[in-house]
């Protein structure tokens, strides 16, 4: 066993115990051999001396290291205790416990908010208590998960320890505190001096593997609870009321949360819960403008020209590519028409402006919602307290003075420095955005190029199934295969970037953690939003846009001739590509979060029972579990955002998304549960006032989405074309239909272009069994040949542009009025919270001044009563 230096008188190497008779098959023990000193955390290394390749230099040095690392633990106070363990006799855990005189110590350091008295506040919102009835099944229920005690606290100060709510030392500081603690200290305790440079912190010793883990402990198995009668067994209660299958009706303990696995986490859950909970509205009003367009196709009546046999039939189109391609007829076109009725309705533009307004409202209640989550776990003044990363610390050898201060502090680059590294970390991203780009950039070739194929080889492979040839066309075919190509490369790409991304913002060196995750935040997203939301902005807003006409065909590179879309146009096919990366997506990361960690721990449990018995010690339990990262809370975030952007900039082409989203975000947090409570490592319980540069980042998609959606219902969907062919040109003096109406709207759509005015490179590959028309149809608004201006755009496409302009700009300046009335209209803190606020910092100030008065008035009377002893003493006659 390890003791302190005050104990021991110094620091020396300690012998590993190798029997276990201390342990006395208490398998979730918290404590050291001696049942009194709780294990705060646990540092795992290999014992080089039983290593069967035993090379002598290396391992001299990591054990030098390591001694010591471990004797300037000693020195700081910090006891330590060595086991070996029982299924792996290489393996040795040292359990580290932080004594009381280290807690207080530190958390003066840290400014750890700690409780002063009881708080007779209310401090929990009663908007529901009415219907108490009605939630009590949705609420977890107090007899099983207790409420906190809720405290007015502020930063602990070692010298007025007295004003602090200290009922007993070894409840005082919770063991997610102890935790936060002792890894502050773990981080910063030096092991090496090399040419002037000091080399500490516990997170290289892990990573040059020196120690093979570094963790706190689970304070039971999630199966059972503790045999320990005095320990709470929160792990266990977390996995019976929140991660288990049959509570995924049930809120969320987000109390427990917090107190188990620290506000950041906490803050986590809690939005992607508020999330889910506002997305059951979006998913309600997208389902039934998806039963409205469903329901009406039949009513459908540019789609019924397409497939009638007396219209869409005797319409023969151009060929869409140069050489290969040949003549084909509209109806073939019938089914995709009949889908795109579905989702191309006035539905679609009903639920678009509704889900400008529901962002909206979705980021104000939740700012409303996490300024009561910042009170209620006393996490208000956070950013004031926040201590420097220690590889920051560590790379301090400039002296600069402090502009505020007026003294001299210590900075890791002087401003030239400072600018030269922002230069290189900008010129990184940019240059794997462009990889992005041209990675989107080859995937058009591909669709480009294989278009012909599928033009030239289905009707081959298909003749005779005319059944499937209605489903499997050329551009169907292109569409899927150049999307699961595209999600391919999308996954490939996030491999590598993750990597960049964090090398490149290591190399900036952010000051604190909130500013190294923000800063990593920024770069991540934005290579994501490029990676996959690039191909969803070409196919809506550039494929089809710019093709020319028959004759003279607009190319790419000068050799590929630009893609078309659908006569229905390529809103189909946008909704194709978001349901294949949608769905890809969720089932990709369900993998990598659920399945991969699973069946790790699945093999690393048979080869362990295998070699040893069954029995060990909760230390070596939670450490062949796997390791969380102190990023893994990052990719969840980042995996929610991506699905937000996916929800709100494209839902115009796809009203199911936010279903699709509600149901997957439903598992999605029952997972994240019982991931973190079964499969992984205790995290370090961390401080958190907000989502940090997530919320800036969902404000700005918010923003964007009302332009994409507008643009969408513009230039992508038909909805623009269709209005203006039933209110200008279905009647005189443009059409020929004395009401205003439907019918003819297909064939005012195609413009003729004459056979014989095609180029040799354009003119295609006729079928030699079908009689070449004189005439073919195309999409576009042009004049007919023959005219003054052939081939030019005609009346009806100017008016059709400008009804897409006044389109955008109208929807545009409404949403955006309503949203900028929304966000006036709903404060982001509410008057409650911030009474409440108010209220408490006022109660605090008060009973530490009062406390203060006390020994202030307390000390005056010793020091009163001492003056008086002094003045009688003196005026005593001296006896001789």
């Amino acid at each position: 066993m390890w003791r302190s230096p005050r104990s021991m008188g110094g620091a020396v190497s300690p012998k590993i115990q190798e029997q276990q008779e201390e342990f006395n098959g208490k398998l979730d023990s918290l404590f050291f051999n001696d049942g009194q000193r709780r294990i705060d955390f646990v540092l795992v290394y290999e014992d080089e001396s039983r290593k069967e390749n035993n090379k002598k230099g290396s391992n001299e040095k990591q054990r030098r290291k390591r001694r010591a690392y471990e004797s300037n633990l000693i020195c700081d106070g910090l006891h330590l205790e060595a086991t070996r363990s029982i299924l792996d006799d290489k393996l040795v855990f040292v359990k580290v416990h932080a004594p009381w005189e280290v807690l207080c110590t530190y958390a003066e350091i840290m400014h750890i908010k700690l409780p002063l008295k009881p708080n007779d506040l209310k401090t929990r919102s009663s908007a529901f208590d009415n219907f108490s009835w009605f939630t009590k099944v949705l609420q977890v229920d107090e007899s099983i998960i207790k409420p906190e005690q809720e405290f007015f606290t502020a930063p602990f100060e070692k010298n007025r320890m007295n004003d602090f709510y200290i009922q007993d030392r070894d409840t005082f500081f919770n063991p997610a505190t102890r935790s936060r603690i002792v890894y502050f200290i773990l981080s910063r305790i030096m092991y090496q001096v090399r040419d002037n440079v000091k080399k500490f912190g516990i997170n290289k010793l892990v990573s040059s593997g020196i120690y093979k883990a570094a963790f706190p402990l689970h304070d039971c198995n999630f199966s059972h609870k503790s045999e320990d009668l005095s320990c709470p067994s929160e792990r266990y209660l977390l996995y019976r009321e929140w991660a288990h299958p049959r509570s995924i009706y049930k809120k969320q303990p987000l109390d427990l949360i917090r107190k188990y696995y620290g506000e950041k986490i906490g803050i986590y859950f809690a939005w992607l819960g508020y999330y889910t909970q506002m997305l059951l509205l979006a998913a309600v009003v997208g389902v039934a403008c998806f039963l409205y367009g469903y329901f009406n196709q039949d009513n459908c009546t540019w789609s019924k020209e397409v497939c009638h046999p007396d219209i869409g039939g005797k319409i023969i189109m151009c060929p869409q590519c140069d050489q290969h391609c040949s003549f084909w007829n509209l109806n073939i076109t019938c089914e995709s028409s009949k889908k795109l009725c579905i989702f191309d309705s006035f539905g679609t533009l009903v639920f678009a402006v509704f889900m400008g307004i529901w962002v909206t409202l979705f980021l104000e209640f939740w700012k409303r919602r996490q300024a009561e989550l910042e009170y209620e776990w006393d996490t208000v003044e956070l950013q004031q307290e926040e201590q420097p990363r220690p590889e920051y610390e560590a790379q301090c050898t400039h002296v600069v003075i402090n502009e505020i201060t007026q003294e001299q502090e210590r900075v890791p680059f002087t401003t030239w420095g400072k600018c030269v590294r922002i230069t290189l970390c900008a010129s990184a991203v940019l240059f794997w955005i462009l990889l992005i780009i041209a990675s989107v950039i080859g995937i058009i070739v591909y669709r480009l190029s294989v278009f012909i194929v599928f033009s030239t080889k289905l009707p081959e492979t298909l003749n005779g199934t005319d059944s499937i040839q209605k489903y499997l066309t050329p551009q169907t075919a292109t569409s899927i295969t150049a999307s699961l190509i595209s999600f391919v490369i999308i996954m490939i790409l996030n491999i590598i970037y993750e990597k960049v991304a964090i090398m490149i913002t290591n190399f900036e060196l952010p000051r604190t953690q909130t500013d190294y995750e923000n800063s990593l935040t920024m770069k991540m997203f934005l290579f994501q939003f490029v990676n996959y939301y690039s191909s969803c902005f070409y196919i809506a807003f550039f494929k089809g846009k710019f093709v020319g006409y028959p004759g003279d065909p607009v190319y790419w590179l000068g050799k590929y001739r630009n893609e078309e879309c659908d006569p229905g146009g390529c809103l189909l096919e946008l909704t194709t590509q978001l349901t294949i990366i949608m769905g890809g997506k969720a089932i990709w990361n369900n993998i990598q979060e659920v399945l991969l960690p699973w069946v790790k721990n699945l093999i690393g449990r048979c080869r362990t029972v295998s070699r040893a018995e069954k029995i060990t010690p909760r230390w070596e339990q939670d450490y062949h579990l796997q390791l969380m990262g102190k990023l893994g809370l990052f990719y969840e975030y980042l995996e929610m955002i991506i699905q937000f952007g996916f929800v709100t900039l494209f839902v115009a082409s796809f009203p199911l998304a936010p279903l699709l989203a509600l149901v997957n975000n439903i598992l999605e947090i029952r997972v994240d549960a019982w991931k973190m409570t079964t499969q992984y490592r205790r995290m370090v319980p961390e401080k958190a006032q907000d989502i940090g540069a997530w919320q800036p980042i969902m404000q700005g998609i918010a923003i964007l989405a009302v332009v994409t959606n507008a643009m969408i219902i513009a230039f992508t969907s038909d909805m623009i074309p269709r209005l203006v062919y039933y209110w200008s040109f279905s009647v005189p003096p443009y059409g020929n239909h004395t009401h205003y109406t439907m019918e003819g709207y297909i064939n005012s759509t195609l413009s003729i272009f004459k056979v014989s005015d095609f180029k040799n490179q354009s003119k295609g590959n006729p079928d030699p069994k079908v009689v070449i028309p004189t005439t073919c149809r195309y999409r576009d608004f042009r004049n007919p040949p023959g005219h003054e201006q052939q081939y030019k755009h005609n009346i009806y496409y100017w008016h059709v542009i400008a009804a897409k302009l006044a389109f955008i700009i109208v929807m545009e300046h409404l949403i955006y009025s309503v949203k900028f009335f929304v966000s006036y209209a709903i404060p982001d803190v509410s008057k409650t919270t911030k009474s409440k606020i108010r209220r408490e910092k006022y109660l605090t100030q008060k009973l530490l001044r009062e406390n203060h008065l006390k020994d202030m008035t307390k000390n005056m009377g010793v020091i009163a009563k001492r003056m008086v002893e002094v003045v009688d003493n003196n005026l005593r006659p001296k006896s001789e």
